[in-house]
């Protein structure tokens, strides 16, 4: 299946070189997150699907503005494409070539797009560095879930929302959890000797984290600590005498 990249002007800590929307196929093409509004980004994007016989929908990963702010003006030169996300679309839908995944944690609308053994995978994944896992979006142990069962699919390659292709899925995949894992492994060592502010379970499970990404940091220990809460192993106290 051809695949072309169209890179967003909108580089940052968040979205590495910029928001990587995605053209699938031809006769016609679908695009994946419209990406943010910036007038030369929607250009490139509807030259892109009139050269390949115009466009059949558009699939959103989730809400997100880099991912979604595009949308109306990408839709308005497309005369109203059909729109794929959440919540007309649940997990296991098609639309078009894709069958979508929810895989929560990023965000709670968030889908993955799969198409054959492709994987467009948003913010879910993405081809370097981690995500920053938000408490309220549909909770770390199901981003956890999420990401077993694209690694259970076999897939050849992810299109990730912002980075490279990723070529070896299943080590991409693999090391995604065993991050997850260790991140966790070092806050409930932190909470076993006696941490309880947010400061110090940071210093513990976050000291390689630059201070520009500290915050997102902070809303990742936030989703840690709610499931330590779910399942019952988060103490009392956490949170007091600390950011």
């Amino acid at each position: 299946m051809e695949v072309l990249l169209v890179r967003a002007a909108n580089p940052s800590p968040y979205t590495l070189d910029g928001t990587n929307t995605w053209v699938v196929g031809r006769d016609p093409a679908w695009v994946v997150d419209p990406g943010p509004a910036l007038e030369q980004h929607i250009d490139a994007v509807a030259a892109a699907l009139a050269a390949r016989g115009g466009a059949g929908g558009i699939a959103l990963t989730h809400d997100h503005p880099d991912h979604a702010e595009g949308l109306a003006a990408l839709r308005s030169r497309l005369d109203g494409a059909p729109v794929g996300a959440m919540p007309a679309l649940s997990d296991g839908d098609r639309f078009g070539p894709f069958t979508a995944l929810h895989v929560p944690g990023h965000a709670a609308d968030h889908l993955v797009f799969v198409a054959g053994r492709l994987a467009f995978t948003g913010d879910a994944v993405l081809g370097e560095g981690s995500v920053f896992i938000a408490p309220g979006g549909g909770s770390l142990a199901a981003y956890l879930d999420g990401l077993r069962r694209l690694r259970a699919l076999g897939l050849e390659r992810l299109h990730p929302g912002h980075g490279p292709i990723v070529e070896d899925p299943a080590a991409k995949l693999d090391g995604y959890i065993a991050h997850r894992l260790e991140r966790e492994r070092r806050i409930v060592g932190a909470l076993e000797a006696g941490a309880r502010s947010h400061d110090d379970l940071l210093a513990a499970a976050w000291d390689d984290v630059p201070a520009g990404l500290r915050l997102p940091a902070t809303w990742t220990l936030e989703a840690h600590l709610e499931k330590l809460r779910e399942e019952g192993r988060l103490p009392d106290g956490v949170g007091a005498g600390g950011a």
